[in-house]
């Protein structure tokens, strides 16, 4: 599965960035999708996901009321859309994807799920 993430970019604090991930060829309906964040230094932190076929999300709290996912299975692409950026939002940012139990009802944002990554995309917030 081959992940490809877009839209990343330097903006202000207070602006907004919408980032993409785009698997070609490859259908999201029964897998999960996360988007994670890494500076140097520390270790990735996931901080969403999707359930492609449930369409139930988690977001972590650094980024809850700021940042929606959401699925597109048609152009299978899973969109972040950021808000309100903050300095410390600033990162390369990952989407990753792993099949879905059968029966499951949501996603997580543990590392250790994703069996496939994208590149990553580099997002800069300036004060």
């Amino acid at each position: 599965v081959q992940l490809v993430e877009s839209g990343g970019g330097s903006v202000q604090a207070g602006g907004s960035l919408r980032l993409s991930c785009a698997a070609p060829g490859f259908t999201f309906g029964n897998y999960a999708v996360g988007w994670f964040r890494q500076v140097p230094g520390k270790e990735r932190e996931g901080i969403s996901c999707i359930n492609s076929k449930e369409r139930s999300t988690q977001y972590a709290d650094s980024v809850k009321g700021r940042f929606t996912i959401s699925s597109d299975n048609a152009k299978s692409t899973v969109y972040l859309q950021m808000n309100n950026l903050k300095p410390e939002d600033a990162a390369v940012y990952f989407c990753a994807t792993y099949g879905l139990k059968h029966h499951s009802l949501a996603c997580g944002m543990r590392r250790t799920l994703y069996d496939y990554w994208g590149q990553g995309t580099q997002v800069t917030v300036s004060a």
